[in-house]
This record gives C-alpha cells, structure tokens and sequence, in this order.
C-alpha cells in the first residue's frame, strides 16, 4: 500500500514500521508522541514528484515518476556504487557478488530529498538516487526502447528524402559522420557520395565508424561474376531478398557495398526493411510472430572450391527480441542458406512453415521494395540485422568490392558521438 491512514493508529504500527510515503510541499502532523522513532515522513527536493517506498519481507518497492518498481535486497547491495564497491574510475565493479548473502535485508532504510540510504547487517550504507533506480530498475527498462527506429516501405522511405553524406564531410568532420550515423540508426541504411572508386578509398571510408571484420571471405572483398566462391553471389543471377552470414553464431552487423565498375545492364540492389515486415506480421498474427522469436533453427554452409574449404553453421531463430521489452533488434532471414529443420517436433514444424510464410508474403509485397543502383562513388551501408537486400540479373561485366563491420563498434562510435544506440 502506498499511504496510510493514521487514524486507528495503535492497530497499524507494524504496517508503518514496514512503509514510507512523502508527499513534497505539504505540512506534516506531528506523530513523534505516538510513533516509533524507525519511523520518519519525508519530503522529496521536487515539488511536483510523489515519492513513496515500502519494505517488504524479500524485496523494496518504490514509486516514483509514475513507476513502480520493485527491487531485490541482493540486487540492491551488489549495485551499491560506494567507493569500496564500485571503481568510478574504470566504471568496474569491485564487490564480490559471491560474498553477499542471498538473504540479506537492510537494518533501516532512509530517504533524504531525493536519495534512499540503506543501511546493511555489517553496517555498510548504499545510497541511491531516486532516478538513477528508475532509469536502472526492471520497470523503467521495459519502458524503454534500446534504439530509436523509423520502420519504413519504399514509399516512406521516399517521402522522408534521407539525404546523403559526402565522402568529404564523413571523414573529416564528427558533424558529417554524426548525421551519417543517425539516418544509419533510425533506417537500417545510408550512403556515402563522392567517393574515389577503389577498394583502398572503400575501406578507408569503413574504418573512419568500425573495425572491418575479418571473415571466411576476408577483410575486404572483391568480387565479380566469375563463380570463385561457392556462392551465388558469385554470379550474374537474380538474388532474392536476405540478410548475410545467417549461418554465423553472430551475423555480421553491418554490410559495405561499392559498385566499382558495371558495363552491362540490370543488376538493381533491392532493400526491405525486415523490421517493417516484422511489425506487419506483428500486428496481423501476433501469436505467428512468437514463434518465429522461439524456435531455433540452423543456417549452413558448405564450400569447397578451390582452396577453399568451410563448413559454418549458426543457430537462432528467425526474429530475435529483447526479453524485457520485447524489441526486435535481429532478423535472420536467408532461404538458400537455411539448414535442414531438425530442432523442433513436426506438430511445431507446419505452425513455423505459416508463420514463416505470412513474414515472406510481408517481404515480398512490392509496395516494401526500395530499388537503389548502386554506381561508381556511392556506398551503401546496410544494417544487416534488419534490413534484407537483394539484386535483379544483370548483363555484362560487374565489379563491386566491399567489407563487413562489426556491430560494437559502430554503436560504440554513435554513442561517443551523443547518438542513442
């Protein structure tokens, strides 16, 4: 309970002994003849926040700024940021998690303003900021998106009229990179202009937002239509829309394309954003869209051409969401690449074959391709955990070259940059 009422007061001490409540800004009764000295009202610094705490036999439970929240005695010693538990400095926890007993509770519990002070068996006090809880707390996080997105069909996408970075700006300048970084966060794609058209220029550009990951194709790679790899890639054929590296434990985050040099017809790039057919799927069959977030499947490779020799295979479901808040952060969407399903029982198999198929109907709506050219001095970014690309045939001689990059440190470079990633 949130108040009490303090009439019938001798038949609800223990309840106070229990509980706290501050009202900011109203005058308070003086009880201090009738009441235990354990107990204390308070007021908050805010003049417009209601705070209100009680202690319960496993657990504190506190509300603030419209929230409840509700804290495990263990959680809140191991999160104690003293000096003696935590290092400021390196960021770092310095307490033993192992030596806290998993029965603890505080002797008292005091709030000042807008800080709640615990005091433990040993004597050891954990003070925490009302709002550093709620930002910290489970409720606050399941409030909360990880990060921001704009989901977007081809005609949305249009509209919004996403503008470029030049090449220039991008490396030269944290405002150019910055607004790069920010189309590339909220759409799952973005393109560099002017560019030299040349692999050293490409990669460059790469390292300015990442470490380039080294993969079984290499750091940077370079590839025409001549079949080197076992992969259609490889080849002057149609590719339907994917995400790469699906048969990877951990997808590779981010995809670098760069047409160098096309004499010859076709070979469009098609972009879908994964999540915008996702959410479809969610509004239309919510219980089709929990499958696909729960069954686990296997994606494979299998190469061996010329000295070339890999055997990949990486599990995970289809959608992969937060637990908390039940965002989607990854697709892994790739027919050709998908193993034999042997992970679930044949009654859950044809639920996941229609519920796979409503997200590929979602996917192939044309109304949700993007088709882009690419050209000599445009990249193209993709964010490979959310959006698929594809290609149309093409004729003639094509050259692109390009890399992967790892996912971290992208989001790394957003974040030093003041970007919510």
């Amino acid at each position: 309970m949130w108040y009490h009422r303090l009439s019938h007061l001798h038949g609800r001490l223990q309840d106070l002994l229990k509980g706290g409540v501050i009202y900011p800004a109203l005058p308070q009764p003086n009880f201090k003849s009738l009441l235990p000295l354990a107990v204390h009202w308070h007021h908050t610094a805010s003049k417009s926040l209601t705070c209100a705490w009680q202690q319960h036999e496993d657990h504190f439970e506190l509300k603030y700024a419209n929230t409840v929240m509700r804290f495990d005695y263990v959680w809140l010693r191991d999160h104690c940021r003293s000096a003696s538990c935590y290092n400021s400095k390196t960021h770092q926890r310095s307490l033993d998690t192992a030596s806290v007993d998993l029965c603890i509770k505080p002797k008292t519990i005091r709030l000042d303003e807008t800080t709640l002070f615990f005091t433990w068996p040993d004597g050891h006090v954990t003070k925490y900021d009302l709002n550093w809880l709620v930002k910290n707390s489970y409720e606050g996080q399941k409030q909360k998106v990880i990060q921001p997105r704009i989901l977007w069909n081809a005609e949305i996408y249009q509209q919004a009229q996403v503008p470029s970075v030049d090449c220039q700006s991008f490396l030269e300048t944290n405002e150019g990179l910055k607004k790069f970084l920010q189309n590339f966060l909220l759409y799952g794609i973005a393109f560099v202009e002017n560019v030299p058209p040349t692999q050293e220029h490409t990669e460059k550009l790469a390292e300015r937002i990442s470490l380039i990951r080294e993969t079984i194709y290499g750091r940077m790679w370079y590839f025409t239509s001549d079949f080197s790899r076992g992969d259609t890639a490889y080849t002057k054929l149609a590719l339907d829309r994917h995400t790469d590296t699906t048969y990877f434990q951990e997808p590779c985050g981010i995809q670098v394309f760069h047409c160098l040099k096309h004499e010859g017809t076709g070979g469009r790039t098609l972009l879908v954003d994964g999540f915008y057919a996702a959410e479809q799927v969610l509004q239309k069959a919510p219980e089709e869209f929990e499958l696909l977030s729960k069954v686990p499947l296997k994606h494979e490779y299998i190469e061996d051409v010329g000295e070339c020799h890999n055997h990949m295979i990486g599990v995970g479901p289809v959608l992969n969401i937060y637990p908390w808040n039940k965002e989607l952060y990854l697709i892994r969407y790739n027919n050709y690449d998908r193993a034999v399903i042997n992970t679930v029982p044949y009654d859950v198999v044809h639920r996941w074959y229609t519920a796979h198929r409503t997200l590929t109907i979602e996917l192939r709506r044309p109304e949700n391709e993007f088709w882009v050219k690419l050209k000599p001095g445009r990249v193209l970014f993709i964010d490979n955990w959310r959006v698929l690309h594809g290609r149309e045939c093409f004729t003639g001689y094509r050259q692109l070259c390009g890399c992967y990059l790892t996912r971290d440190d992208v989001l790394n470079t957003a974040r030093l940059l003041g970007l919510q990633a």
